[in-house]
């Protein structure tokens, strides 16, 4: 099984518990930087990228909102978890799929880390957040638990994607190239056609869709309240 990598950016100095000892007893593989410029250029040149980011801003001396704003530019679709200090003030700007606060337990950083990192596909072929859930191999999906229902192999994949990255804006292009594998974006009817029908699995209006929602111009977002408060 391959690990999953994760960036973890956390100062030499800090008035918590570091969380490299957590992160490597649960088997994950780990790039340490103690400051954001040297993720940024650990980032610039590595293969492969990380799955996750882990940015612990409660070590720094900063609060480290552009350095993450810019390796959210640099690794699109890469989540991100802020950690910060009560005492610490953010942006409103920053956009992250897990925000933590000081105090709390390794456990539940290792909720969200295992929440958010893609599953093995040779080990896990369930996809479930919310109340939808893909098995990836058969080819299925069950919504709201109204029973397992068909679906192509093109619309598993394009369907998985959007449950990967929840409450994540996907464009256009990452889309057409993880699914269609293809750069191409000329013509993306295709697509057009099978976000449709995703709408029409798991929206209860797809012609006023509350999930799957357009981002005009960029793409598309899935939004599933699912991390909770754990």
């Amino acid at each position: 099984m391959k690990q999953s990598l994760i960036l973890l950016i956390e100062g030499k100095s800090s008035n918590h518990t570091s969380l490299i000892p957590a992160l490597e007893k649960a088997g994950f593989a780990l790039k340490h930087v103690t400051s954001g410029l040297a993720a940024r250029n650990w980032v610039a040149q590595a293969n492969p990228s990380p799955h996750l980011i882990i940015f612990d801003a409660s070590t720094l001396r900063s609060n480290g909102v552009r350095n993450c704003q810019q390796l959210r530019q640099h690794l699109p679709g890469v989540p991100l978890i802020y950690i910060r200090s009560a005492n610490q003030k953010v942006s409103a700007e920053l956009e992250t799929e897990a925000h933590l606060v000081h105090p709390f337990t390794p456990r539940k950083v290792l909720n969200r880390v295992r929440a958010m990192l893609p599953p093995d596909l040779h080990e896990e072929q369930i996809v479930h957040y919310g109340h939808i859930k893909l098995y990836v191999d058969r080819g299925m999906v069950e919504v709201n638990g109204r029973g397992e229902k068909h679906i192509t192999p093109k619309l598993s994949q394009l369907l998985a994607e959007f449950l990967r990255h929840p409450n994540e804006m996907i464009s256009r292009a990452q889309l057409m190239q993880n699914v269609w594998q293809t750069s191409y974006v000329g013509d993306t009817r295709t697509l057009d056609v099978h976000v449709r029908w995703v709408r029409e699995l798991i929206e209860q209006d797809p012609s006023q869709p509350r999930l799957l929602q357009t981002v005009r111009g960029k793409g598309y977002i899935l939004r599933i309240n699912w991390l909770g408060n754990g």
